[in-house]
C-alpha cells in the first residue's frame, strides 16, 4: 500500500509532441455540417470529441444494510478514495471560479472501462464484479450485482463516454485489502464506508465533487427503498405510502 501522496509532480508535458489520435484518451478534431428535416444546412462548425477505445464504464455501488443497534435499518455503502491527477492539477489554471481545495484524493464509486469481452447477457455484471474486488475488496457473486437504470453519459458536450450503474448488497461478504489493477493511478487507494444519507450529504456539500457517485447513490435509495431524507424504507411507513412508492425506473 502507498503511503499518503503529498505531491503529483509532472515530469513532462508531451501535449504539444504528441498526436492527438493516440494515447489512452484520443481527441477527434472535426468540421461538422448539421442537416435538418426540412432540407437546410447549417455552416460548417469545429467540434472536438474525447473519446477512447473502450469508451464506456460501469460505476458499482456497493452497499450493506445494518440492522443492530438502531431502531431502523441503517444502510451504508461501501466507495473507494485515492488521487486523481487531472483534478489534483487544476490548481495550475486560472480559474473563473476559485476552488481553494487541494484535491489529494478524491472519494468516489467503485468503476471501471468495459473491456472487449465483456458484451452480452452478464458481461456488465460481470466487470463490476472484477472491479469491486480490485478497487473495494469484495469478491461479490456476479448473481449478486444488478443494473439499476440505464447508463447517462458524463458530459456530452466532448466527450461520448456513457457510464452504466449496478448495485450489489454486500452484506454478510468478507472484505479483502482491495488488489488495485497494478497501475500507478491506482496507487493508494482505500476503501471508504459512510452511511448512505452521509454520503449524499458530502455530495451536495461538495466534499465528494464527483457526479457519478451523486447519481449511484441516489440510484440506489430509489432501487432499494430508502428514502434518505427520512432514514427509513419506503415498506416502513405504511401500507398506504409503500404502496405510493415509485423506484422511478432504478430497478429496470
Amino acid at each position: 500500500m502507498a503511503s499518503e501522496l503529498t505531491e503529483i509532480e509532472v515530469v513532462a508535458d508531451r501535449t504539444a509532441s504528441s498526436r492527438c489520435d493516440d494515447g489512452f484518451l484520443r481527441l477527434r478534431r472535426l468540421t461538422l455540417r448539421n442537416h435538418y428535416r426540412d432540407g437546410s444546412s447549417s455552416r460548417e462548425y469545429p467540434c472536438d470529441v474525447v473519446t477512447r477505445p473502450s469508451a464506456d464504464a460501469v460505476a458499482i455501488v456497493l452497499y450493506r444494510i445494518e440492522t443492530s443497534g438502531s431502531p431502523h435499518p441503517v444502510v451504508h455503502v461501501v466507495l473507494k478514495e485515492g488521487p486523481r491527477a487531472p483534478i489534483y492539477l487544476r490548481r495550475d489554471k486560472d480559474l473563473v471560479r476559485p476552488d481553494r481545495a487541494e484535491y489529494r484524493s478524491i472519494v468516489e464509486l467503485v468503476a471501471g472501462l468495459l473491456e472487449p469481452g465483456d458484451e452480452g447477457t452478464g458481461g456488465l455484471e460481470k466487470r463490476a464484479s472484477l472491479e469491486s474486488h480490485e478497487e473495494a475488496g469484495y469478491r461479490v457473486p456476479v448473481d449478486r450485482i444488478r443494473a439499476i437504470g440505464d447508463g447517462s453519459f458524463a458530459s456530452p458536450g466532448i466527450s461520448d463516454e456513457k457510464v452504466y450503474y449496478c448495485v450489489a448488497d454486500v452484506t454478510g461478504l468478507e472484505r479483502e485489502e482491495a488488489c488495485g489493477d497494478g497501475s500507478v493511478m491506482e496507487e493508494g487507494t482505500t476503501a471508504v464506508v459512510l452511511e448512505l444519507r452521509d454520503a449524499i450529504r458530502r455530495c451536495r456539500r461538495g466534499e465528494i465533487p464527483d457526479m457519478k457517485t451523486e447519481v449511484g447513490l441516489l440510484r440506489l435509495a430509489d432501487a432499494i427503498g430508502y428514502l434518505p431524507q427520512l432514514g427509513r424504507f419506503a415498506s416502513s411507513l405504511g401500507s398506504e405510502l409503500t404502496a405510493a412508492f415509485d423506484d422511478l425506473g432504478a430497478g429496470e
